[in-house]
């Protein structure tokens, strides 16, 4: 026995295997580096912008909500007391109003018992895999590439992964039909397809309107759901509809996050999932009760800030992050003018063009692996995100993945010629 009494010594081989995953570690390796190189510029963290967080509003928004549960609901103070500090119901206690939200700025008809708020979006993409994963035939489709937080999840839930070809315009809804195929020869249930219209992490890369119509055809008639992350949907030069408001057969789970336009702090988040059991109730209910066992409720004072905020924007985020989306149109101007300017002339050097969102992919002729990103923070003070980790570990060797999100107008231009420093070293 040792000093704390245990007959046996813990080995990572005998636990679970996602904690040998190159993607699980992936989420904390630029932290590290973050700590250890902190003069570096982060082009890497897609993170909110800063400088328009206020303590105060924290306060604002919680006062907003209680005048709401106080005037709306009829709520006595010992009631409005009760909301805030006791656990409150599992699904949540502002579904209508993240429902009312979506009405105003998505144009989703969402009926607030659909709603299941969650710890981040993150959460929500775990309760539902737990949920579709319910044999070892059991599949989830993404692009490639896609999300980490979603491949993590899928780890976590031993959900195992298929990729599906990604273009300039996203995911390939043909592809998805040959995957399809390809799952039936062998045997597999594809249970949904994973995938971000709008302005995609990691690739920036946005879907056309024919392309959403024949993504919902496809799986329409392949009876999957689609699972619609729409995190950075707000912040483009043009919106087009989601996939849940185009859909009329029940086919999108919703999956919502306020991280980036509500409160990243406040970690709240929610799935829409209204689609109808066949022995009666919601999809949503079930979920509810994966997350009664997981984290027993969303936390109500996370929920009142958020809450606050829609009330006194009404219900419109879009309104609420008029300045945000003007930043972040500003930043990815900025960024694209200063790739052309540093790196136009240089062969076999490209980058994609986002209208909206927080991320640029550059191509380079050279490999961006994990000891490039240290090279990079060490000896030319830049990070950034190398998209071999939202691959897992199976392709994007000669790409990598920079943020616009956070930074101001002078420490992009410094990035970028950090960035353009290394890039230009490395060419032949």
């Amino acid at each position: 026995m040792d000093s704390n009494g245990l007959s046996t010594q813990l080995n990572v081989e005998t636990l679970h295997g996602s904690l040998t995953d190159p993607a699980i570690s992936s989420m904390n390796l630029l932290n590290e580096l973050i700590d250890e190189y902190p003069v570096a510029i982060s082009m890497a963290a897609g993170r909110p912008y800063e400088e328009f967080f206020d303590i105060r509003l924290v306060h604002e928004y919680i006062d907003a909500y209680c005048d709401h549960l106080r005037t709306d609901r009829k709520m006595d103070e010992a009631g409005v007391t009760r909301t805030i500090f006791q656990y409150g119901t599992t699904k949540g206690v502002i579904a209508d109003l993240i429902a009312r939200n979506l009405a105003e700025d998505e144009d989703i008809d969402a009926a607030p018992e659909s709603v299941v708020v969650t710890v981040g979006a993150q959460e929500a993409m775990f309760l539902v895999l737990r949920t579709l994963r319910a044999s070892d035939r059991d599949v989830l489709l993404a692009p490639a590439p896609t999300y980490v937080g979603l491949t993590g999840a899928a780890l976590l839930t031993d959900t195992p992964v298929w990729p599906v070809r990604s273009t300039e315009n996203g995911i390939d809804p043909e592809d998805l039909v040959l995957q399809l195929k390809r799952a039936d020869e062998q045997g597999k249930r594809v249970r949904a397809c994973y995938v971000t219209p709008n302005f995609a992490n990691p690739t920036g890369t946005s879907m056309d309107l024919p392309s959403r119509r024949r993504l919902l055809e496809v799986a329409e008639a392949h009876g999957i759901l689609l699972l619609e992350d729409n995190a950075y949907g707000l912040f483009g030069s043009e919106r087009l509809p989601t996939l849940k408001s185009l859909d009329r057969s029940g086919t999108v789970v919703y999956l919502g996050s306020f991280a980036k336009t509500g409160m990243p702090g406040a970690r709240v988040g929610y799935a829409v999932a209204d689609q109808r059991m066949a022995d009666g109730g919601l999809f949503a209910d079930q979920l509810s009760k994966l997350k009664g066992m997981l984290t027993v409720n969303t936390s109500p004072i996370a929920q009142a800030v958020i809450a606050g905020k829609l009330l006194l924007n009404g219900f419109s985020l879009v309104k609420a992050n008029v300045r945000e989306i003007d930043i972040y149109q500003r930043n990815l101007r900025l960024t694209l003018g200063e790739l052309d300017r540093r790196l136009g002339a240089c062969e076999g050097v490209g980058w994609n063009t986002p209208t909206g969102g927080f991320f640029v992919t550059v191509t380079v002729p050279f490999v961006v692996d994990d000891e490039l990103l240290a090279h990079a923070a060490r000896d030319h003070g830049v990070l950034f995100t190398p998209m071999h980790h939202f691959y897992g570990g199976k392709g994007g060797f000669n790409q990598l993945r920079l943020s616009i999100s956070l930074l101001t107008p002078e420490l992009i231009e410094e990035g970028v010629s950090r960035l353009a420093d290394l890039i230009t070293s490395r060419l032949p």
